[in-house]
């Protein structure tokens, strides 16, 4: 810190008293008694006082208690060594002599200490200051950006790494250099380590309080500098404790890049049960065990929800996708396809004696569920083919009840939908039948679907419904469109409102021809 007098100080004539002459009066500069109140000779015993400081102390990391006479003690300015003295007055000469206080005072940086056993750290915003201990070592961490000082026959004790460059650093007094440190917390707290009991779950109780992903870290620096000691520590805690995905996967490149074989955390890893069975046939399993279930119940859909987002491309474990089989998930579809015709087939009700209405039910949700999945995987558009072939469960559908039969429309709404939307992309005629054989059906349904949603949104139905209209054939589109327009007339919100559609249709048949016709005229 820049230390002065203040201006009225500076100016202020200063007193004498004593009857001696002034080599007398300078030989109180010798000693710690209270000077007198001149300012010269405060500042030439100041001055004397700064010399002898600067040649007889080390420097020292702490900062010290002040003394009397010394600059960190006084306020009073450095005065030039070249001014006449004369009693009663001070004559001041000019000079050139530019003296700077900084060089003359010692250094008051901050200096942090932890508290760690034979360990110190500073923060090097002020020069490097190097000493000399018999049984300490400085570790100097990313080019001093951290300096921490420990104990030799600690560090030789528990790293091999520190033991070998301690050997190699015997006769240099420099501090031992580590780079590339990327977190100079975890690298100091594996050191604090070190001076854990050997006997006892000190460091196991440590890595408890630090939590799996810390210990997963200390791990890491541990093997690096060949802490043994740490290493063994931390795969008996990592063990013990369950793991997060991010946690298992950060494990796996540790254990990797050291090259640690830990059999019991690799158990974790390896399966011999899932090596056995391919993700192939492992999906195949989920998907029938979920068909083929006969009960409608809150955990069944959680299953469903379960292994809907496993298999999803969209779904979390995106990164390891399993293997699906195409014709096992479109087998699942055609039984679940049969089972609807046959309950239709029954009437009342099916073989367990469960009312018809819940049976069918469970069967459409189990389509639209493998629907979905199709749909993300984009295998949908040979089952959309495949629905619409099915005459004989149209047939069913104009004699059953609307009570039950409109759970066949949600198949189809589902899929105007995915076509709407160009997530499927079915050839003409795929798009054709299904809309010859199912058109008709969903303008029947249509009513008990705004009322029994079950997941659908009815404006995306009617989207997808005029958007698939839209390619179809221009001969067939006019039949469609003036069958829904003979529906929409006689039972209004009862049916899909096309009338966007309807409007493209009607313009690019009609309006652009008789555009294009009076132009040629």
């Amino acid at each position: 810190m820049t230390m002065g007098l203040g201006d009225s100080e500076q100016h202020r004539k200063p007193t004498y008293s004593g009857t001696g002459p002034l080599s007398r009066r300078r030989s109180w500069c010798c000693s710690f008694a209270v000077p007198p109140a001149s300012p010269d000779v405060r500042s030439i015993s100041s001055r004397n006082h700064i010399q002898a400081k600067t040649q007889t102390q080390p420097p020292q990391h702490r900062r010290t208690k002040p003394v009397p006479c010394s600059p960190q003690s006084s306020r009073s300015a450095l005065i030039d060594p070249r001014r006449i003295l004369s009693p009663g007055r001070v004559s001041p000469i000019d000079s050139d002599l530019n003296i700077n206080p900084m060089q003359e005072t010692s250094h008051e940086e901050e200096v942090v200490v932890d508290s760690l056993p034979n360990l110190r750290s500073e923060s090097f915003r002020a020069p490097k200051i190097e000493t000399s201990v018999s049984d300490s070592a400085r570790v100097s961490l990313n080019g001093g950006v951290l300096v921490l000082e420990l104990s030799s026959e600690v560090l030789s004790a528990n790293s091999d790494v520190f033991a070998a460059a301690l050997i190699a650093a015997d006769k240099s007094s420099s501090p031992l250099q580590v780079s590339d440190v990327e977190n100079l917390g975890v690298f100091k707290e594996t050191l604090q380590l070190m001076f854990e009991e050997r006997n006892g779950n000190g460091i196991i109780k440590k890595l408890m309080k630090m939590g799996v992903y810390r210990a997963i870290d200390v791990l890491e620096v541990a093997a690096g500098i060949k802490f043994s000691r740490a290493v063994f520590s931390c795969l008996e805690y990592l063990r013990a404790v369950p793991w997060t995905e991010d946690e298992e996967e950060r494990l796996r490149r540790v254990l990797a890049v050291h090259n640690l074989d830990d059999a019991e955390i690799l158990a974790r890893f390896n399966s011999n049960e899932t090596e056995n069975n391919t993700q192939e046939s492992l999906s195949k399993q989920l998907v029938w065990s979920i068909t083929s279930c006969s009960h409608t119940n809150p955990p069944r859909n959680e299953l469903k929800s379960l292994v809907k987002g496993i298999l999803c491309k969209s779904s979390v474990y995106e990164k390891e996708q399993p293997e699906i089989n195409k014709e096992e998930i479109y087998k699942a579809g055609k039984y679940c396809v049969d089972s609807l015709v046959k309950l239709f087939g029954k009437g009342s009700s099916n073989k367990s004696g469960k009312p018809l209405v819940e049976g069918i039910s469970r069967e459409v949700e189990n389509i639209n569920w493998l629907l979905e999945i199709m749909i993300d995987r984009e295998i949908a558009e040979e089952f959309v083919e495949i629905w619409g072939k099915q005459r004989t469960l149209v047939e069913m559908h104009e004699e059953a009840s609307p009570m039950v039969r409109y759970e066949l429309s949600r198949v189809t709404g589902l899929m105007f939908i995915a076509m709407g939307k160009r997530r499927v992309q079915c050839g003409g005629e795929a798009r054709a039948g299904l809309v010859d054989m199912w058109f008709r059906p969903m303008l029947l349904d249509f009513g008990w679907l705004q009322r029994c949603k079950k997941g659908l949104d009815m404006r995306e139905v009617e989207e997808g419904m005029g958007q698939t209209l839209l390619t179809l054939p221009s001969k067939l589109q006019y039949q469609v469109f003036m069958e829904w327009f003979r529906w929409f007339s006689k039972h209004g919100t009862e049916c899909p409102n096309l009338s966007k559609s309807f409007q493209i249709w009607w313009r690019r048949s009609f309006l652009r021809g008789v555009d294009s016709s009076s132009t040629c005229r």
